[in-house]
Formats: C-alpha cells, structure tokens, sequence
C-alpha cells in the first residue's frame, strides 16, 4: 500500500498563521519534506517548528531546487526530487512536504504533485496565507473592492505590459531585482506596491 503526500503551506512567516490542519498533518506524518539543502538554511521548516516544536523529531527529506530559469537544471532537480519522494511513498510513508505561502501561488511544490497524481499517487494540498494577503491585514488595507481587480504577476518576467493592468498589482517572485521592480512601479506612478522577496 503506498502512502500518501501532503503539500502544506506554512504562510507569510508567523507560526500562529498555520492552519489547525497542517499542525495536525505535522504531528501525523511519517516524513517532512523540505525543499532545501538542510533544516537551518530552510524559512519554512523555521515557520514550522513555532507552531510545532516536536518537528524536530520527524524524519526529513531534503529535496534541492536550484534558483535558476534553466529548463534543464530544473527538470533535472525535479526529476531527482520526485524519485526521492515516491521512494518513501512507495514503502507506504506519509510524506509532508513544507512550502512558504501557499502551495497553489508560484510554489514549487505544485510541479511534484501534478507529477504524481499523474502517476497515480495520492497527494493532497493544504492551504496556506499567502504572502499579500498578510501584507494586505498588516497595513490595514483592502487588496480589492466591488469591481476591483487584483493581478498576481512574477515580477521576474517583464512587467510593462501588467502595469498597464487596471486595479491592484501584486508583484511577486522578485528575487534580486527588487531595485528595478521598483522602479518601474515608480515610472507608473503606483502608490502603493506589494511586493513579495521570494526567501
């Protein structure tokens, strides 16, 4: 029988920001899956661990997934990653796999789960606050009202074309060119940007 993987969102960085649901996987869980190299360089294992201290009896398995746009590279790292992964699931594990944020916004959690459910393996994913809406309670302001739009765009990627977007412009992803990010958003005279540093 094999087991099952959990992708769970650990949230913004506050450990009172988790989910009942993920402490409870957490504490039930065979395996924690980190996407790093070891628990001291990994900020959601850190998230983690202030919410459940006794995390730090659990089993891990580090995955790494290099910082890189290489096509190659990537498949690679997944590809190695994937066959760690359904090694555990295959000897019927319960695997845990923790990521910033949430699972579904720009995590690489979601390339191993579709992965896997292709293959036929049970996955589940458990959400988690997402980065802007914490930045959004944190200043005390509304993201979106009425007819209002929000965009969620990688900042990464070229952005003149979204900043021509009506509503409200959440950049993400913005690696080492937060300085250029903001200027653009100068250029086009935004008041106010939410600006995710991916960690």
């Amino acid at each position: 029988m094999t087991g099952k993987l959990y992708g769970i969102g650990v949230g913004p960085g506050d450990p009172e920001l988790l989910t009942l649901k993920a402490v409870r996987l957490m504490s039930e869980c065979d395996i924690i899956a980190l996407p790093n190299k070891s628990k001291e360089t990994c900020v959601a294992y850190e998230i983690a661990k202030g919410a459940y201290p006794e995390i730090e009896t659990k089993e891990c398995l580090f995955l790494e997934y290099p910082m890189t746009k290489d096509k190659l590279i990537l498949a690679e790292s997944r590809k190695r990653n994937e066959e760690q992964v359904v090694e555990k699931l295959d000897e019927g594990k319960v695997v845990v796999f923790l990521t910033l944020g949430d699972p579904t916004i720009y995590s690489t959690y979601m390339y191993l789960d579709k992965t896997l459910r292709a293959k036929g393996y049970e996955a589940e994913i458990v959400s988690g606050i997402p980065s802007f809406c914490a930045i959004g309670a944190a200043l005390g302001i509304s993201l979106g009202e009425a007819e209002d739009e929000i965009h969620i765009i990688p900042a990464t990627y070229g952005l003149t074309e979204s900043m021509e977007l009506p509503g409200t412009k959440i950049l993400m992803k913005a690696g080492t060119k937060l300085k250029e990010i903001k200027e653009i958003a100068m250029k086009y005279r935004i008041s106010q940007a939410i600006i995710q540093q991916r960690l």
